[in-house]
């Protein structure tokens, strides 16, 4: 169970890495989190600098390093750079690394492979490569994953491409353990072999994803189905209103754990998304507190 952390920032914009620090131990001791993801995506690493990345994870493994793998996102579309983040994630005391495929450039399968593979040689650290064509542009196919694999610090997929299919055919042919990177599919992909998932939801869920997980691995396929529907609602009003990362901090402030606002592009929660969510959160079973600061 791994959250795809926010990034705090204070009202005028900069980076609250004493507020990211008590996040994640939140994150880990009260949401059961077995690790954090940072500076992913949820993360708004596209607006955050090189410099803020790095101090951004030094609070986060300060914080929960001793209990918690921390998991540095490092990827971009430019290799190169992939390359100085990998590096500086590994400075700053990561476990391991996220690699998404390059976006917008749209390489060929060769150019993702031997992007992969360069980044992945700069350290020594393990590395889990993210899978969304929805906002790369382009998947990793079957095949180049088997190549990958063979790699022996690609350990790992998150995988956002909802191809239960193929992810099943990949897992049983190279060892690669999956992760559910889509919180609609979080049970599906544990019926088909997936190690666990990197969620969004998991800001005010993490402790019934874990329950899930716990008890389908114990054979309590019942006990976790019933989970996964009760968290239905939490799914909708988080993920498919305005996009995780600004329903993620609009989810924290209502259980009174303000993350502070986005940087731009990215805006707010309007009152009336924020309305929404109070409802999908308590139909969810998400405890709100009485007076929240939103």
């Amino acid at each position: 169970m791994l959250t795809a952390m926010v990034t705090p920032f204070t009202s005028d914009g900069a980076v609250d890495y004493e507020t990211a620090g008590r996040l994640a131990t939140y994150l880990v001791d009260e949401q059961r989190n077995d690790g954090i993801v940072v500076s992913g995506t949820t993360g708004e690493s596209p607006t955050t600098t090189d410099d803020e990345k790095e101090r951004l994870l030094r609070a986060v493994v300060e914080a929960v390093g001793d209990r918690a793998t921390v998991v540095a996102g490092a990827g971009t579309n430019d290799t190169r750079h992939s390359v100085e983040l990998a590096r500086s994630a590994e400075r700053a005391g990561a476990h391991a690394l996220l690699l998404v495929t390059p976006y917008y450039s749209k390489p060929p399968q060769e150019g993702i492979y031997r992007h992969f593979t360069t980044v992945a040689d700069a350290t020594a650290l393990p590395a889990m490569l993210y899978d969304i064509p929805g906002r790369s542009g382009v998947p990793i196919l079957s095949d180049t994953l088997a190549r990958l694999a063979r790699h022996e610090r690609i350990v790992a997929v998150k995988d956002a491409k909802a191809d239960l299919f193929e992810g099943t055919r990949v897992i049983a042919s190279t060892g690669l353990a999956y992760y559910s990177g889509d919180d609609t599919l979080n049970l599906p992909w544990l019926s088909v072999g997936a190690a666990g998932c990197v969620s969004v939801i998991g800001h005010v869920a993490g402790a019934e994803i874990a329950t899930m997980i716990e008890a389908y691995r114990s054979g309590d396929v019942a006990g976790a189905l019933a989970i996964h529907r009760r968290l239905l609602p939490v799914v909708s009003g988080i993920m498919m209103q305005a996009g995780g990362a600004i329903m993620a901090k609009a989810a924290l402030s209502l259980v009174g754990r303000p993350a502070g606002p986005m940087r731009p592009p990215l805006v707010e929660a309007t009152g009336e998304q924020l309305a929404a969510l109070r409802e999908d959160l308590i139909a969810g079973g998400v405890k709100l507190p009485d007076e929240v600061v939103t």
